[in-house]
């Protein structure tokens, strides 16, 4: 009968796939010196397909480390890399020796060493006694005041230096084509010059101006004579 029991792990309790290899070597006492490729890959992968399973999280390196057994299975199938397939094996065996003998090094020296807290020694200091001159305190009050004012200077501009530019009223060229075609609704013609009349400031000026041109390049209106005798009529078609 065969043996279908799977092993169960979490993945908080590796810190990596190479721990997660020796693991599984340790469980299925496989010699380090002589990994057997398929069963290792076909154990790990049951680990990977575990966790995806259950919803967790699988980190990239276990998925590289999961390509990576797979490539060196592929090779060795094929006679003609037998060579690379060796190397590839070799490589994956001295990771896993020196891994762990990392992690037994790391639990010898656990015991002596305590992260709760950690004490050092002051560091002797050479004191530097040739400045010897004393300073009243008038001179400390003088220099925060002076490094307070460098400070000042370097703060952004405050809301009311731009309240010529920012907070002057915007005037779209759309509310003064509106107001062109009322007063021209209720008259045949008006002067030209009269449609700048109620117009306040540059913006209004120039929105107005844009309003007419846009209604003479739509054919909504015509223009008139010359100067101060041009007059605005609007077409008849408008008007219907």
């Amino acid at each position: 009968m065969e043996n279908t029991t799977k092993f169960q792990y979490k993945l908080s309790g590796f810190e990596g796939p190479l721990d997660l290899l020796l693991q599984l070597i340790a469980k299925n006492k496989i010699d380090i010196y002589d990994i057997q490729i398929s069963l290792l890959l076909e154990q790990y992968m049951e680990q990977i397909a575990s966790m995806q399973e259950a919803d967790m999280d699988v980190a990239s390196e276990f998925l590289e480390m999961a390509s990576r057994l797979v490539y060196i299975k592929s090779v060795m199938l094929l006679p003609k890399y037998e060579e690379e397939a060796e190397q590839l094996k070799t490589e994956l065996q001295g990771q896993l020796i020196e891994y762990q003998l990392c992690k037994k090094v790391a639990a010898m020296l656990q015991p002596m060493v305590s992260f709760d807290k950690f004490v050092r020694e002051p560091s002797p200091v050479e004191f530097d006694l040739t400045y010897n001159r004393e300073h009243p305190p008038t001179d400390i009050a003088k220099a925060y005041v002076s490094a307070v004012g460098r400070g000042k200077r370097k703060l952004p501009p405050k809301r009311e230096a731009f309240s010529g530019i920012v907070e002057k009223k915007i005037i779209s060229v759309s509310s003064r084509i509106i107001r062109v075609m009322r007063n021209l609704w209720h008259k045949k013609n008006i002067q030209y010059s009269s449609l700048f009349e109620a117009c306040n400031g540059k913006s209004d000026l120039v929105a107005t101006f844009l309003a007419v041109l846009e209604l003479v390049k739509g054919k909504r209106v015509i223009i008139d004579g010359e100067g101060d005798s041009a007059t605005v009529r609007m077409i008849e078609e408008d008007r219907r």
